[in-house]
């Protein structure tokens, strides 16, 4: 997962370009959670452009983001 700040907008994006499941969950919720406490963003993306397959755990994930 790559992160990029645009600090003009204070628009947050996360490039997530690996499968989510129950294993690889917690470390993208860990690394969302940093980077969102550290740069306090107006607006958060997720990018599933190349996530290829997802799990019931991602989808919880990004409920639990919203």
């Amino acid at each position: 997962m790559t992160t990029n700040y645009y600090e003009k907008d204070k628009l947050l994006v996360f490039k997530i370009n690996e499968e989510i499941d129950e294993c690889t969950v917690k470390n993208i919720r860990r690394k969302a959670d940093y980077e969102i406490e550290r740069f306090m963003p107006r607006e958060v993306v997720f990018d599933f452009d190349s996530v290829t397959f997802m799990d019931s755990a991602g989808i919880g994930m990004v409920i639990r983001k919203v």
